[in-house]
């Protein structure tokens, strides 16, 4: 009998013994693989070896089938097992395949022979079951994780625009953050289409142990982050590597809040200088939150006070003196600090201002009315550039 007829013989006589090599290469798997078994279900674990060794004893044929191979991939992926661990129970297949060769070849010179002369072909056979699970694994995992990413999207988006308890708790739940706590939401203008203008920012907030959820629109990138009470943390991560305009929204309790706060995020951005790389964050106080709740109506408040001031050349001067006194409490001395410049610079704009608009700088009511209107101007820049009326 030829070396060709005796490892066929052997191989046909393991191919009978293939339901008792499946349970010892089960029961192998399972003793050396704890996090293998821990993911992946018994039944489909005895299904896809017994299918692999079968396959494995046609391929040492000359037959080769690597569909089996690439199922069992793809379920692995699915499933969470790691793949090196899954590359490691096709070892222990292959391994328990060619020791039952061995075994069964006995102390027959010949059949040991045969066996021997066989090896190559048992090891080039599991470097191609090798090659397909790897191939078929990250072309899996590359297809699941954009599916994760999509359903993350998509859950964030809902969070955004605001949902029932019910959903809430299910958003919550997908995107592992706590219902109820305190958050913040960010939002990062976009400079260029699909770019992120916070990179890995997820990833940064998570090496700070900050859980986060974020999405990409065409105008933003929007994120809601889980605080630990503070607000620094947040602002320290996204001020590390800015590229763009950021908003941050005042600290606000419970998720169910979260479309609110966008909003809020929003118009902090809204405040900040075109084209520069900054985080502003929302004022919290209730004027804020008035001149934020009606942005079309603070806009008209803006263009109405500030109309004619608004429509000079040097209104950025004279406006930046206004918001830096109001800032500064009043005070001509600390705002001439502020803005490096004399006391009686300030005064003189501070009067053109006054003077312009047919108001006094020590009426309540003109007060009022023009740090309302400077607040809205601040939140809603474009309002300068609207028609009045």
């Amino acid at each position: 009998m030829s070396s060709v007829d005796r490892v066929a013989e052997l191989i046909d006589r393991v191919d009978r013994e293939v339901d008792a090599l499946t349970a010892v290469t089960c029961a192998r798997i399972e003793a050396e693989m704890a996090v293998y078994g821990a993911v992946v279900p018994v039944e489909r674990l005895h299904a896809s070896v017994a299918a692999n060794l079968r396959a494995a004893l046609t391929g040492l044929r000359g037959a080769t089938d690597l569909t089996p191979a690439r199922v069992t991939a793809r379920e692995r992926a699915a499933q969470g097992a790691p793949l090196p661990e899954v590359l490691r129970a096709f070892r222990i297949g292959f391994t328990l395949i060619w020791d039952r060769l061995v075994e069964l070849a006995g102390d027959d010179p010949e059949a040991l022979r045969a066996v021997v002369g066989a090896a190559s072909t048992t090891w080039r056979l599991f470097d191609a079951f090798s090659e397909a699970v790897t191939s078929e694994y990250r072309e899996a995992n590359a297809e699941l994780a954009l599916i994760r990413h999509k359903q993350r999207s998509a859950l964030v988006e809902a969070l955004f625009a605001g949902g029932t308890d019910a959903s809430l708790w299910d958003i919550a739940r997908l995107l592992d953050l706590p219902l109820d706590g305190t958050f913040a939401v960010v939002a990062a203008e976009v400079t260029g289409l699909g770019q992120e203008p916070l990179p890995r920012v997820e990833a940064r907030l998570r090496d700070a142990h900050l859980a986060s959820a974020w999405r990409l629109t065409p105008d933003l990138q929007v994120g809601v982050v889980s605080l630990h009470g503070v607000l620094t943390p947040v602002l320290d991560v996204l001020r590390a590597d800015l590229t763009a305009r950021v908003g941050v929204s005042p600290v606000y309790a419970g998720l169910g809040n979260t479309a609110q706060a966008l909003h809020f995020a929003r118009v902090a951005l809204a405040s900040l200088p075109r084209g520069s790389a900054e985080v502003a964050q929302f004022d919290q106080s209730p004027l804020s939150g008035l001149v934020a709740g009606a942005p079309e109506t603070s806009a008209q408040l803006a263009r109405q006070v500030l109309g004619p001031v608004l429509a000079l050349d040097d209104r950025d001067v004279l406006l930046s003196t206004l918001h830096t006194w109001y800032t500064c409490g009043g005070s001509t001395r600390l705002t001439a600090q502020r803005l490096y410049c004399h006391p009686n610079t300030v005064r003189h704009r501070l009067r053109r201002v006054t003077d312009e608009l047919g108001r006094s700088l020590t009426d309540p009511a003109d007060v009022t009315e023009l740090g309302t209107a400077l607040r809205a101007l601040l939140m809603f820049p474009d309002a300068a550039h609207r028609p009045t009326g």
